[in-house]
């Protein structure tokens, strides 16, 4: 019985790791004949877990949702790595889902097996967060949010500028970036013509929502470059165009760092659209790569580098030795 008890868990576990599988993969891992699977996936069902048969010339099992959370199976990395994953939920940016992540949180070490305990609570005590910021949204907006993206669908939002003012967009949805702490949705804007980045907590979706669009390719492939180059853009109170007497693969991983963006101008050159919060701090922040550089735009950066050079050279001046 402790035998049959064991393989039962082990054929859920196995059904648990992937979408579907045949009679013959099923007793090959469990090292019995396929009769034996077909009355173990009976006594599963007995026990109302919903193992569903996949027709086909092979056949095969698939198990289903059913009307109550079956016994989920973990490994010792995967129970940590939940765990942790509550842990973080507990001081998310999403509001209202704190208690929840607590509650499953504490029910989950109630179960772990008393190895675990020390790996888990030294994550859950050892370790801090910074204050949620302000800018959290709620569930049910990002699931809406989430939703129209995956059907495609046009979305009419009242949009809040950062000075308080409000304005009317109509978007393209396609991807839910979380990014420095805040949430952000990625689109193409119909008006505008080009890709747009919105903070989450600062848009009102109105319903319904616009006719079906076929997804544009977003550039570079990735969703999270363009957010972030789209939130550097507008913090930058400054920005500029300087060309930097080094090869792109030596400046790129410093901007990058920054989110700034370089492009390959020859071999041993490369352009960088960088920005700051003055030109004092980007003539400074320039003269940190160690490399000859010319400031391309605009003029104010220019004739900031010559107030810096100024001062450095007066700073080098040393005093005549005492006689």
């Amino acid at each position: 019985m402790r035998e049959t008890s064991a393989r039962l868990l082990r054929l859920l576990s196995l059904l648990q790791t992937r979408q579907e599988w045949t009679g013959t993969e099923l007793a090959q891992e469990l090292g019995v004949t396929v009769r034996t699977v077909r009355r173990d996936i009976e006594r599963l069902r007995e026990l109302d877990y919903p193992v569903n048969t996949v027709r086909g010339v092979h056949g095969g099992y698939r198990l289903g949702a059913g009307r109550a959370l079956p016994p989920l199976l973990l490994d010792d990395d995967e129970a940590v790595a939940v765990a942790l994953g509550l842990q973080l939920g507990a001081t998310s940016w999403v509001s209202d889902i704190e208690e929840a992540a607590s509650s499953a949180l504490t029910k989950l070490r109630e179960i772990l097996p008393s190895r675990l305990h020390g790996r888990v609570d030294s994550l859950r005590y050892a370790t801090e967060h910074g204050s949620r910021h302000e800018a959290t949204v709620s569930p049910e907006l990002l699931k809406e949010l989430a939703t129209i993206c995956h059907r495609h669908e046009r979305l009419r939002f009242e949009y809040r500028s950062h000075d308080g003012g409000y304005s009317q967009r109509e978007a393209e949805p396609h991807r839910l970036v979380n990014f420095d702490h805040r949430w952000y949705l990625l689109g193409w804007d119909v008006v505008r013509g080009d890709w747009r980045t919105y903070r989450v907590d600062r848009l009102l979706p109105k319903i319904p929502t616009g006719p079906r669009f076929t997804p544009r390719d977003i550039p570079n492939g990735s969703a999270v470059d363009l957010v972030a180059h789209g939130v550097t853009a507008a913090l930058s109170k400054v920005r500029a165009t300087v060309r930097l007497q080094a090869p792109t693969s030596e400046i790129a991983p410093r901007a990058a760092r920054y989110r700034q963006i370089v492009e390959a101008d020859g071999p041993d050159a490369c352009v960088l659209h960088c920005g700051g919060d003055s030109v004092e701090t980007l003539a400074m922040w320039l003269g940190t790569f160690g490399v000859p550089f010319e400031v391309l735009d605009p003029p104010e950066l220019r004739a900031q580098c010559l107030v810096v050079a100024e001062r450095y050279r007066i700073a080098s001046w040393s005093a005549s030795p005492a006689q």
